[in-house]
Parts: C-alpha cells; sequence; structure tokens
C-alpha cells in the first residue's frame, strides 16, 4: 500500500512517499522539500505560484519514487481547531455488553452532530467506562450496571479545507485523508511505548508549535498556536538590531538555552541594519541567550497552559518529545525538563521509517507523519461497520437502523 504525504509549510513544502507492507513494516520510496516564502500564518499569498510549487514537488516525488501519486494524506494545521470531549452511557444495563450497547450509545451522543462552519478531522472512541472503572479496549462481553463511552473530536474551519482542497484539486488528485499537524509529528517521531504509557509531542515549527498528547495507544488532544521558531529570529534581529540572515545565523550556531560562565566573554561580529555595507557591531553570547531564552519560555508555557485548560495535567503524564526545528536549540531539553517536570528527549525521524542519513532532521517530521497515516487506526470497529452501512444504504438504511437500536 502507498501512501503520500504532503505538508504546506511556512518555511517549506514537503512531500513524502512511503509503502506500508503486509507486515506493516514501512519504507520511504521518497522524501522532498523544498523552501517557500508563499504563506504567512498559514494563509497562502500567492495562490498561483504555490500551485506551482506543489505540481513541481509532485512530479519530482513521483519520479523519485518511481510511483504514480492518485490519492494524498495532506498534512492541516490546527490553528483555531476545536477540541470536544463528549460522552455517552447507558444506565441500569445489568446485563453483558454486546454490540448493540454501544451502537446505541453513539447514537444517543454527539458522534452525527454536524457542526456549522467546521470540518471534522477526527472523531472517534478514547475509552469506555464500565461501573467507574476505565478500560481502553473493547468492552463487549463484560456485564457491567453503567456502561459510559468518552469520545475525542477535533473540527477546524471549513474555510481552511476549502483553501487546500482548491489547490489538490487543480492536479487530478484525491485527499485520502486530512491529517492533523500535531498527529503527524506525534507518528514520525513516537515510539509505540511512548504512545501507550503516555507522551505529549511538541513540534516547534517555523511558524507554528503544535501538541499531541498520547496515552494508552490512543491519541488524546491536538492543537497549535501562531508562534514558532521564526519569532525568534524576528526577536534576535530587532534585540540586536540585525539582519534576518544574521539573526538566524545566530540563533542556529551560537544560541544557547544554558547559560555559562563564558558567554559574557565569547564575542561575536555581526552585520548591522543600515544602508552602508561592511558595517559590524559586536555583541556577546550572554545577549543573544538573554533575548532567546523568554521566548523560548513564552512557548513552552503557552503549551503547558492549553494542557491545563483541558484538564490533562491531571494525568500527570511524564515524558515530553519536542520536534520540529525549533527543538535544535543547544539545551532546549534541559530547559523543558524544568517546565513540565517530564523526562524530555529531541524526537527525530523513526528508525524505521527513514532510509537515509539526510532524512535524520526533527524538520522533516511533519511530512513523514502524514504519510503513516491510517484512518483504520483511529477509528473503532463498531463505528466503522456503521459508516459502511450508511454509504451502502444511504439514509433510508440509516433511519432503519435508528427504528432498530433506539
Amino acid at each position: 500500500m502507498i501512501k503520500v504525504g504532503l505538508n504546506i509549510g511556512n518555511s517549506k513544502i514537503s512531500c513524502a512517499v512511503s509503502e506500508i507492507k503486509g507486515n506493516k513494516t514501512i519504507q520511504l520510496l521518497s522524501y522532498k522539500n523544498i523552501p517557500s516564502n508563499l504563506l504567512k500564518k498559514n494563509m497562502i499569498t500567492n495562490f498561483s505560484d504555490v500551485t506551482k510549487e506543489i505540481r513541481n514537488l509532485l512530479k519530482e516525488s513521483e519520479k523519485n519514487s518511481q510511483t504514480k501519486i492518485n490519492s494524498i494524506n495532506l498534512n492541516i494545521p490546527t490553528i483555531d481547531s476545536l477540541s470536544k470531549y463528549y460522552d455517552g452511557e447507558i444506565k441500569n444495563l445489568n446485563q453483558k455488553i454486546n454490540e448493540l450497547d454501544i451502537k446505541k450509545i453513539i447514537n444517543n451522543s454527539e458522534y452525527f452532530n454536524i457542526e456549522n462552519d467546521y470540518h471534522q478531522l477526527i472523531n472517534y472512541i478514547n475509552y469506555y467506562s464500565l461501573d467507574g472503572n476505565l478500560l481502553v479496549d473493547s468492552p463487549i462481553g463484560n456485564y457491567a450496571n453503567e456502561l459510559k463511552v468518552f469520545f475525542y473530536k477535533i473540527l477546524i474551519p471549513n474555510k481552511t479545507i476549502k483553501v487546500y482542497k482548491n489547490i489538490i484539486e487543480n492536479f487530478g488528485i484525491s485527499i485520502e485523508s486530512f491529517v492533523p499537524s500535531p498527529l503527524s509529528s506525534a507518528l514520525a517521531t513516537l515510539s509505540n511505548d511512548e504512545k501507550r504509557i503516555g507522551t505529549i509531542c511538541i513540534d516547534l515549527g517555523h511558524s507554528n508549535t503544535s501538541i499531541a498528547i498520547f496515552e494508552n495507544n490512543k491519541f488524546i488532544y491536538g492543537d497549535s498556536f501562531l508562534v514558532g521558531s521564526n519569532n525568534i529570529t524576528i526577536d534576535l534581529a530587532r534585540g540586536i538590531s540585525t539582519t534576518i540572515d544574521s539573526a538566524e545565523r545566530l540563533k542556529t550556531l551560537y544560541s544557547s538555552l544554558i547559560s555559562s560562565p563564558s558567554d559574557e566573554f565569547e564575542i561575536i561580529e555581526i552585520p548591522i541594519i543600515s544602508g552602508e555595507k561592511g558595517k559590524f557591531n559586536q555583541i556577546n553570547k550572554l545577549k543573544i541567550n538573554s533575548i532567546i531564552k523568554p521566548r523560548v519560555e513564552e512557548t513552552l508555557e503557552i503549551v503547558w497552559q492549553k494542557i491545563k485548560q483541558n484538564n490533562l495535567h491531571n494525568k500527570q503524564i511524564k515524558n515530553v518529545v519536542l520536534t520540529g526545528g525549533g527543538s535544535q536549540l543547544e539545551g532546549i531539553s534541559q530547559y523543558a525538563e524544568l517546565i513540565f517536570s517530564s523526562n524530555v528527549r529531541v524526537g527525530y525521524p523513526k528508525e524505521e521509517i527513514i532510509s537515509s542519513v539526510d532524512i535524520q532532521n526533527p524538520s522533516y517530521v511533519d511530512a513523514l507523519g502524514c504519510s503513516l497515516f491510517d484512518n483504520i487506526d483511529f477509528s473503532d470497529k463498531i463505528i466503522e461497520k456503521l459508516q459502511k452501512r450508511e454509504k451502502k444504504e444511504g439514509f433510508k438504511g440509516f433511519f432503519s437502523w435508528l427504528d432498530q437500536y433506539i
């Protein structure tokens, strides 16, 4: 099975072509990205030029992978998204739980609700409760007086989906799935054990920071906000009055979040913003770090606040994975450990995905993870059966189902 992940980002457009074999092994057939500055804060500034760039990228990907691309998984930023937790239950059950009981709960929940102006990216069962005891897997066959089912959904504004659809439909390619960007990053970096025991995956991208949380092998939260590593670059450029290119270089080569006594004495020469060429100024490493630290702290604090707002801090998840370009800042793992009081590591693409040392880079996880997404992994078998029946029988079959199970 061939899976293609496409990411249209603020600093680059990337495409990954993967082959998922029957034994679940993964072979990366092609990965290619091209620099792009045609998106600002996820808004396309030149529709025509973006279309040309993506067309060329897809052609190159077809050539490199020797595969015809007919459909893609499209990475979708979750800025302005809504996360909704909801549930349904049956009380006074007093019998062995069967498939019909779960179908009744699904029907009486918000599962089939249509949200005006929003497109549904994720909507599935997170876990079950039997007489107050949580259960991750199907409860069928158990006995309980009360059965409760907990759901999670992510909604994205329809206007966002329409923009991306307008681009892709120009190529005669179908969109197999819209994949939330936090989930893409997590799929490329988290191990099976990390997803099972509970992990927060933070992608520090160019213009966005995204958050994905897994627990018990379930994706329980995903969100993004418009602060990224580019904000650090701009802060530097403004703080020391240098060019953006120079600020990017300083961030990459000299910045650190761990202070050292020698920082004050390490002198760096930087170009000055002026009309005159060859004008330079001297600063020390301490000045650079004093500008970077507050922005990184702010970013990680926003992540923590979002986790608290959704009452997920009570889960006390003690594993954090940092990925994306911003995760390569020196000392960021140790800095994040202080904020989250957790074990922290930098997340590179998993070894079973990548086929080249050149791709061992946290900046590439979005498209790579997107190519691994499969709807089957994020749906319940009972719901899947129900959806297939709806498609087959249409409204007549659906209302017949309601008559049978209400």
